[in-house]
């Protein structure tokens, strides 16, 4: 197929047109090439308009009474009434550059809650539970920004008479940064010092020796958990709509036990400790790493403990996929979490030189390229040994790169830290390549420059037209929010897979939940690239990983919990499982890739709280049940 089919196809799939389904007359607006040959003899476009209609619709009928606007400013075309047949021959003309159905538009989120299925007005998991009201979520991470809108205490309830959690103070962090949602924070910073050879706080180079937040991982997980409502959320205008966390009417209490080189075991044990002793009713722990047997695992002994004291432990599975028996935090206690995409899509697609198409995402905003319509030239550089194909810092020569696009290959080197290389370097856009390790993995990045990702066959594509011309061109097209025009939910390519590694007769991971650009909260002391560089300021961005699909569940876990809180742990991960959905929104198998996916891949299958909350029956498990698993592996002395 050749590239401008494929954009056609993808450009109406993903972006204007539904599947087309009634017989009768629908409204569809009508984009025509601003220099289509049919506009010359007439005087003004409605004219225009009118008489390139004529063509197409049923013989003996006025156009007039078919078309309702001609466009003249903001878009080059017109909307009309057309039956199928109609439609059919008007995708055939030369002139028509897409059609695209008219669709009713609401004010959106931001938007994951919508996709599970949660209204804050229709009867279901959210009403019943009060929005998670008394539950208490702790998150282990890298600390919270406590100024964030997310974690506004407004309508929220007293804080409950069982937390006997503190807000530790320190640097920029004090007593009255915690509220009525925050109720409590504590960083655990020893373990982190030791091993980094940090004899005093001034070695901890851009930290805060507090719970506050200097990275943003911890502030976007704890949000995307219980955050308040957030009207009016977006990324610089992308993703726009109300921002929620799973259980916005949740506490949440913050344990910071990430730092900039990594988190500790023995920090984590110390918070999994002080959570338990708090009274916290769900853990939710965002790291994780290669799988380790259960007995040298701190996560797995800590959340056993936990497990006993009635509190449900979710953590996420790894983003090492989609190899085998990748799976992290595999104690069968534990609700372990893969990471799935939504239908939501941001296209950023990019025109080539030669008038074809390449498919592409991005959160750029990109006024500067899609108001311009000039085309720059396009370099790929592969010379040398310095990863100028990586976009490495120092590998691309300013002369080689000024005022142009450059083709950067994934890998080595963080995706936004690329466009950083390519904007010092005098690049003027970039163009990130999936490799055959990423497929057709579309995390999306807020970049510092115009940029788009492409997957791995559209990567194909764009170096076939590179290597075909002496001097490649191109333009990047940004297409803003799409929603609701793409099969999902799906497995996320980077999503961990099982089964277990050390003990093959646990099936993990447990369930899958959104973990692709997600968007939720962000400190201030950040730009939306996670760059240094980087001098924008928001109060969201979006992240990718298993890391994101964790606190979905977490936050679910919390709205049982309200629902039923005499449950235990077991009960309420036995209604999420047996309640997960195998099939997509469409109806038809949750895919991995080209494939239908396993269960190594999604567990039970995807969360649905609209159904967890009446699961009909549940399995219920005790701590001595894990005990007597445990003794026939042999480590019952490491475990007890």
């Amino acid at each position: 197929m050749e590239l401008n089919i494929q954009f056609y196809f993808l450009y109406f799939l993903l972006c204007f047109i539904p599947l087309l389904q009634a017989q009768n007359l629908q409204t569809y607006i009508v984009q025509l090439h601003p220099h289509a040959t049919t506009r010359t003899p007439f005087s003004s476009k409605l004219q225009w308009h009118l008489s390139f209609l004529e063509k197409f619709i049923s013989s003996g009928e006025d156009s007039t009474s078919r078309l309702l606007y001609s466009y003249h400013s903001a878009f080059e075309g017109f909307a009309a009434l057309l039956s199928e047949n109609e439609l059919k021959s008007l995708r055939k003309s030369n002139n028509v550059l897409s059609i695209f159905p008219e669709r009713k538009l609401d004010i959106q989120t931001t938007y994951s809650y919508k996709f599970l299925g949660l209204s804050p007005t229709k009867e279901g998991t959210w009403l019943k539970s009060g929005f998670g009201r008394g539950s208490i979520i702790g998150v282990l991470d890298t600390g919270v920004w406590p100024e964030s809108p997310s974690f506004s205490d407004h309508g929220m309830l007293p804080i409950p008479k069982k937390w006997k959690g503190t807000c530790q103070e320190g640097q920029d962090f004090n007593s009255s940064s915690c509220n009525r949602k925050l109720i409590g924070a504590r960083f655990f910073h020893i373990g982190h010092m030791v091993a980094s050879k940090a004899s005093t706080p001034l070695d901890l180079m851009d930290e805060y020796l507090s719970p506050r937040d200097s990275q943003g991982h911890g502030t976007h997980t704890a949000s995307t958990a219980g955050g308040a409502p957030v009207p009016m959320a977006s990324v610089l205008g992308n993703g726009a709509g109300e921002a929620r966390g799973m259980a916005p009417g949740a506490h949440i209490a913050i344990y910071k036990v990430c730092w900039s080189s990594g988190c500790y075991s023995s920090d984590i044990l110390a918070a999994m400790d002080a959570a338990i002793r708090d009274g916290v009713d769900i853990l939710s722990l965002s790291l994780g790493g290669f799988p380790v047997p259960l007995y040298e695992d701190t996560i797995a002994i800590g959340s056993f403990r936990a497990t006993e004291h009635g509190i449900s432990v979710v953590c996420a599975a790894g983003n090492n996929g989609p190899i085998q028996s990748s799976v992290a935090n595999e104690a069968p206690w534990i609700s372990t979490i893969g990471a799935s995409t939504l239908d939501r899509k941001f296209p950023a697609i990019i025109q080539l030189g030669n008038g074809k198409y390449v498919y592409g995402e991005s959160l750029y905003p990109g006024k500067q390229v899609h108001n311009s319509p000039k085309i720059l030239e396009l370099v790929y550089l592969t010379d040398g040994d310095n990863g100028s194909e990586f976009c490495l810092r120092g590998s691309l020569p300013k002369s080689k790169v000024h005022g142009k696009i450059v083709v950067c290959d994934r890998g080595v080197n963080g995706r936004a830290e690329k466009g950083q290389v390519v904007k010092e370097s005098g690049g003027v856009a970039m163009i990130l390549a999936n490799t055959a390790v990423n497929l057709e993995e579309d995390s999306v990045d807020v970049h510092v420059l115009p940029a788009t990702l492409i997957g791995f066959d559209e990567s194909i594509q764009l170096q076939n037209y590179i290597n075909s011309t002496r001097k490649p061109t191109a333009r990047i097209i940004f297409g803003g929010t799409v929603i609701g025009k793409s099969r999902a939910p799906a497995v996320a390519q980077f999503s961990s897979r099982g089964p277990s590694f050390t003990d093959p007769s646990i099936l993990k991971p447990d369930l899958i939940a959104p973990g692709v650009n997600i968007i939720a909260a962000w400190p201030q002391n950040i730009g939306p690239s996670g760059l240094p560089e980087d001098t924008r300021r928001v109060n969201f961005t979006v992240l990718s990983g298993t890391s994101m699909a964790c606190p979905h569940v977490s936050g679910i876990a919390a709205l049982l919990h309200s629902v039923y809180p005499k449950w235990t742990p077991a009960a309420i991960r036995s209604a999420l499982m047996t309640t997960a959905d195998t099939t997509d929104h469409k109806g038809k198998p949750i895919m991995d890739g080209d494939t239908p996916a396993g269960i190594f891949a999604i567990g039970a299958g995807h969360v649905n709280p609209g159904k967890a909350d009446d699961p009909g029956l549940i399995y219920d498990i005790q701590a001595n049940d894990y005990i007597t698993h445990l003794c026939t592996l042999g480590q019952e002395k490491q475990e007890r």
